[in-house]
């Protein structure tokens, strides 16, 4: 999937993950990002899978990625860094 409109300096993303999925892919919806990822909710495992996958979309190095709220939840907002 093609997220390169998203990847904006100083926007804030709004996701909900959905671990132990069948497989990695990002669903696009009006209001927030569907990611799906294999990986288990596990000692950051699934934070680092998504973080994988929207950088790959977006067209962005992962650094430029930075979780703002949601570590433990299912609902997540990242931010776009310079």
């Amino acid at each position: 999937m093609d997220l390169k409109h998203l990847a904006i300096r100083g926007a804030e993303i709004a996701i909900v993950a959905t671990p132990k999925a069948s497989r990695n892919r990002i669903v696009e919806t009006q209001t927030v990002l569907r990611v799906y990822v294999t990986v288990v909710a596990e000692g950051g495992k699934a934070n680092a899978a998504i973080v994988k996958l929207l950088s790959k979309a977006m067209g962005v190095p992962k650094t430029r990625l930075v979780l703002l709220r949601g570590e433990t939840s299912r609902n997540k907002v990242f931010r776009v860094m310079e």
